[in-house]
């Protein structure tokens, strides 16, 4: 288990922060080796160390440690999505540079899990995964306002590139080898584009 220092936060709070980092660390671990509709609380209980009662005094249910694990993954991300809309000299290198970094993120996330488990469940929209949302749209917003993209509906644009990153990075992720530049090469053209920009799969 990783060791985290917290700063600022008195003995108690601490407790409780170092409580939750090892319950998702240990959900992390355990939804990844049995897939998550196998997991119980239980499993992820005995990875912490912590007692039964304490486990509930954070969270009521598996489902909502994975909205949690979402929540943190969401929060890591966001300056890595803040550090590409900076750098970008267009939509389309935005595009590239953020769905890119996306893919390469939830490949490291996923790492350790095991081959063959089954798809994690889709995310809920958590506080964090709103707020990566709002990051995208403003992003979009502002290539348009320096006159990099065509005007178009900032809502359905941010909404279908988030949709579709998330369907084609869980594709992703369940082949071998994970070519994080075809996926994302996939998707921007697949925005840029539509269907007539892809490219055609070798015979």
């Amino acid at each position: 288990m990783s060791q985290i220092v917290y700063i600022g936060l008195g003995k108690r709070e601490q407790t409780k922060a170092a409580n939750r980092t090892a319950i998702l660390e240990a959900a992390r671990e355990v939804f990844g080796e049995m897939g998550f509709e196998a997991a119980t609380v239980r499993d992820i209980i005995r990875r912490t160390g912590l007692s039964v009662g304490a486990f509930y005094n954070y969270y009521r249910s598996k489902e909502e440690v994975f909205d949690a694990l979402a929540d943190d993954g969401a929060r890591r991300f966001r300056p890595i999505l803040q550090a590409q809309s900076a750098k970008a000299t267009d939509f389309e290198s935005y595009l590239r540079a953020a769905v890119t970094a996306y893919f390469d993120f939830i490949a490291a996330e996923q790492g350790p899990w095991a081959e063959g488990a089954e798809p994690m469940p889709h995310v809920r929209n958590t506080p964090e995964m709103l707020a990566v949302f709002e990051e995208v749209r403003a992003a979009f917003a502002a290539t348009m306002d320096r006159n990099l993209a065509a005007e178009v509906d900032l809502d359905y644009l941010a909404g279908s590139a988030i949709a579709v990153a998330r369907e084609v990075g869980e594709g992703m992720l369940a082949r071998r080898p994970v070519d994080v530049a075809g996926a994302a090469d996939f998707v921007v053209r697949l925005i840029m584009g539509g269907v007539p920009n892809l490219p055609r799969p070798e015979r």
